[in-house]
């Protein structure tokens, strides 16, 4: 598996799934979580998600049909604000997932009354974040991530 492929793959998958907006791409499981899929040749994507308010999940990535990749999340909004007022800062940051760093959003992006920052340690291989979304410089949300490769020892 190359890394240079992984990381093409996590940015495009990102842009063809939760950070679309596109609710059709919702699968809804029996165990009351959600899962969104994205297929592109040797490479699959699966999130599967529970929430509401607050959220957690898990994103997994395959290469020919192997685990090769992971990233857990776990977030939720201030009590005060609607998660429709929120969560088009989060896709919108989403979709401009850094490709060198291909874990959520950029470092920071401004979206009128919304600010969003994302700050990270590691590489592709390990890492771990947090997330945060100011209005108005108040914290409304926060998010924490961890992952990398799994199953590469034979």
């Amino acid at each position: 598996m190359n890394l240079e492929e992984l990381r093409a793959f996590l940015v495009d998958a990102n842009k063809h799934t939760y950070a679309t907006g596109d609710e059709s791409l919702n699968k809804k499981e029996s165990d009351r979580s959600t899962t969104i899929s994205y297929i592109q040749k040797n490479w699959s994507f699966h999130d599967n998600f529970f929430g509401g308010e607050p959220y957690g999940g898990r994103e997994i990535v395959f290469y020919k049909d192997q685990p090769a990749w992971i990233m857990v999340y776990y977030g939720s909004i201030d009590s005060t604000i609607t998660p429709e007022t929120v969560y088009p800062t989060l896709q919108k940051a989403l979709r401009a997932m850094p490709p060198e760093s291909p874990f959520r959003g950029p470092q920071e992006m401004n979206n009128g009354e919304f600010t969003y920052r994302n700050s990270w340690m590691g590489t592709i291989s390990k890492f771990s974040g947090e997330e945060i979304i100011l209005k108005d410089g108040k914290e409304i949300y926060k998010a924490h991530y961890l992952g990398g490769l799994v199953d590469r020892k034979k």
